[in-house]
């Protein structure tokens, strides 16, 4: 893709750790005004901008569970009583701006639900109809109803809310749900729009192909990654995969492009269990992989911080366990703070690329070198089940560094020859 199409991202999101947000989990209240207790939390932990899922009235047609999906958006202007009221939803973003965190809404451009306000009011070509004349029910989510955008006026009717939000209520930017099922000239015209109300909007694409990058999102999600790592933690293939993939993401994407990493969100965690259910003893080692990854752009989902070990109910409440900061608390603790020390890690084109330390065990093994401004992080990664005896040459990075996990000093000889117990790794900085 021609560069010249990158439009700037945001300054702050270039070392970001984004949250994602679970209101209806977060807390025994699951109200906008007990999660805004936990800001501080989130911040002192390193976050630097959370994304909220849905937060818009749920429609009742065809309702999943007690409580529904927050997928099935009723009214793009409102906010669930669930949570509270928009007084409450504005503390809220008031609050998270006053201790320097960013607030990103999930947004729902491709269907609505069954009984959102547009079915009535809007006419009828604002959707796609089936033959006697209904709504269609996309990917057969039977809770919703699918946009028509082959009508331009509900490109200008979704820009028109999103607008609405940055605005009126202070939002940072968007995560944008299942951007691929809509058009990405849609994505072009809405984000030319919204710029324009703020300048330093921030917009992640649930999706992967590329184009999407073409003056539209600073960040996608990386999928493909993730199943890797998933694949990786339980052996179905070896780490030479999740390399091969690496060095075919750099030719696939423009060099300005973020992706997101996370070894969970609310639909792994719902559908397909934990990272604990998913990665076991891979999991730490996993979610380093995140915070050092060429262009990644790491994740923590509700819950990880404190390494609680369950599958959220998806339609109904389901909520965190009291709790208090713990050692998981201080592992993602000592990886936000990795990332914003460490220039080399940002995401984008201003971290460094990948360039890899060869060594005697490459099916197990990864030695990752990332340099920007000054700034060198190596991490030694055994990616796999096996205890290896490790043995290669570092060259021009030898010398002395800082455990960052541990804060030691330390030294990277020429010749390393070492033991390394299975899924343990080193992240050493200078």
């Amino acid at each position: 893709m021609d560069e010249t199409t990158h439009i700037p991202h945001p300054a702050w999101s270039y070392p970001a750790v984004i949250y994602e947000l679970n209101v209806r989990q977060l807390t025994p209240e699951g109200t906008f005004a007990a999660a805004e207790k936990h800001l501080p939390r989130l911040r002192e932990l390193g976050i630097d901008a959370v994304w909220l899922m849905p937060i818009h009235p749920i429609g009742e047609t065809n309702r999943k569970g007690t409580l529904g999906s927050y997928y099935a958006v009723r009214d793009y202007c409102g906010v669930n009583p669930e949570f509270g009221t928009m007084a409450d939803f504005d503390r809220f973003v008031s609050t998270a701006h006053g201790l320097g965190l960013k607030v990103l809404l999930d947004w729902v451009a491709n269907h609505t639900a069954r009984d959102a306000r547009w079915v009535t009011e809007c006419p009828a070509d604002w959707y796609e109809r089936d033959a006697a004349g209904e709504p269609v029910v996309p990917n057969g989510w039977d809770d919703t109803a699918k946009l028509n955008y082959a009508n331009r006026a509900v490109w200008q009717g979704q820009i028109d809310a999103m607008r609405f939000w940055l605005a009126e209520h202070g939002v940072d930017g968007f995560r944008c749900d299942m951007a691929m099922l809509v058009p990405t000239a849609f994505w072009q015209e809405a984000a030319a729009q919204l710029r324009e109300v703020k300048h330093n909007l921030f917009m992640l694409a649930e999706a992967e192909q590329a184009d999407l990058f073409d003056r539209a999102f600073d960040a996608c999600y990386a999928w493909e990654m993730h199943h890797l790592m998933n694949d990786v933690a339980q052996q179905r293939v070896r780490v030479t995969s999740l390399r091969d993939y690496i060095y075919a993401d750099r030719r696939r994407y423009p060099r300005s492009a973020m992706r997101l990493a996370f070894t969970s969100n609310h639909d792994e965690n719902s559908w397909n269990g934990s990272e604990f259910a998913r990665m076991g003893a891979a999991r730490e080692i996993m979610a380093v992989f995140t915070f050092v990854v060429p262009r990644g752009l790491p994740l923590i989902y509700t819950g990880q911080e404190i390494g609680y070990d369950h599958s959220f109910a998806f339609f109904d409440r389901d909520p965190l366990p009291a709790y208090g900061s713990n050692p998981f608390s201080e592992f993602y603790r000592r990886l936000t703070a990795l990332r914003h020390a460490n220039p080399a890690l940002a995401s984008g084109e201003r971290g460094g690329e990948m360039i890899e330390i060869r060594n005697n065990a490459e099916d197990c093994l990864m030695i990752a070198v990332r340099e920007a401004e000054g700034n060198c992080v190596v991490a030694v990664m055994n990616l796999s089940p096996y205890a290896i005896h490790a043995d290669y040459y570092t060259g021009i990075y030898a010398g002395m560094y800082t455990d960052a996990m541990t804060g030691r000093p330390g030294e990277l000889r020429g010749h390393v020859e070492e033991d390394m117990a299975p899924w343990s790794y080193r992240i050493l900085t200078r």
